[in-house]
């Protein structure tokens, strides 16, 4: 099977289990393959734990879910050292991130402390336990999902938080066409369970090397840098973007271009992925679907 076949079947396995949302299941989808984390805010119910467990299925990945809780401790995730009597010894028992995808599910619902364990898993590939140093297995990405922070018992997230995430998405009430089909259709968990990798690891990998290659002009790069400067230079921000949600910006929008079936960025790429890449980073995490910052920048920076 081709890469473009191969990345087509994904997407058409994504949408069959979340209906109606074929922008949304495309991006977490560029997410991934950009090699970037995704946070997804909404309300529960709406599909957040089975999209992250049909992209796994679809991409072969090995996967774990973390429910998280106000009562949660950081070894929960990382896990533990255990003394064994007969050696006299403490072995560690690896906890659930170590796997491939690993769903934390109502990562707000944790304290800062436990919501800080995972930035170093999500920016090194590794975590650090009693001062021993130890490798997550490759690929690794970590799917996040919120709750709107108005809702009772959760802790925002900080921006240090944030920013290790490439993309956040809502998904959003369905259609109402959508919706009909979801009560007639058959329970997505069965569909979740029927899904075959469409891409397996090492093709994973390779298609995530080509996004590396995809071609960008120079007029390209220099529309990304007026983007993330217009969101520095506006005094109405918070704060601006920073280097490292600029080359996220470029990297994701390669990815797009990719599963588009092109080696080269055109200025739709970067426009298609920056609401995604930039939403959450500039107005912290408090989402303004009324207004959005980040259309206002699209908006207001010309491409050429």
């Amino acid at each position: 099977m081709s890469t473009i076949k191969a990345i087509e079947t994904c997407l058409q396995q994504l949408n069959h289990v979340i209906l109606g949302k074929q922008l949304e299941t495309k991006l977490a989808l560029t997410c991934l393959l950009a090699e970037g984390h995704l946070l997804i805010e909404d309300i529960p119910g709406m599909g957040k734990t089975s999209l992250a467990h049909a992209l796994a299925n679809s991409l072969g990945l090995a996967y774990q879910r973390i429910q998280f809780t106000s009562d949660m401790l950081p070894g929960d995730i990382l896990g533990i050292n255990i003394f064994d009597r007969n050696e006299s010894k403490f072995h560690f028992h690896p906890g659930p991130i170590f796997s491939n995808l690993v769903l934390t599910d109502e990562i707000n619902r944790a304290s800062p402390k436990t919501q800080s364990a995972l930035l170093e898993a999500m920016e090194e590939r590794q975590v650090t336990y009693e001062g021993e140093t130890r490798k997550l297995p490759s690929p690794f990405f970590v799917i996040a999902t919120q709750n709107p922070n108005e809702q009772a018992g959760t802790f925002p997230l900080p921006e240090s938080q944030l920013d290790r995430f490439m993309m956040c998405i809502s998904l959003g009430y369905p259609s109402a066409d959508a919706e009909k089909q979801l009560l007639k259709g058959v329970n997505r968990r069965h569909i979740i369970d029927q899904i075959k990798a469409a891409l397996e690891t090492d093709t994973l990998q390779k298609v995530q090397a080509l996004v590396h290659k995809v071609k960008c002009s120079d007029s390209l790069i220099d529309y990304t840098y007026r983007l993330v400067d217009f969101s520095r230079s506006n005094s109405n921000y918070h704060h601006g973007l920073s280097p490292r949600a600029a080359i996220t910006l470029l990297h994701a929008a390669k990815a797009w271009a990719l599963i588009e079936g092109r080696n080269h960025l055109l200025p739709d790429d970067i426009q298609a992925v920056f609401p995604s890449v930039a939403e959450h980073r500039i107005s912290n995490g408090q989402k303004k679907a009324d207004n959005p910052i980040s259309q206002n920048i699209l908006k207001s920076v010309d491409i050429f």
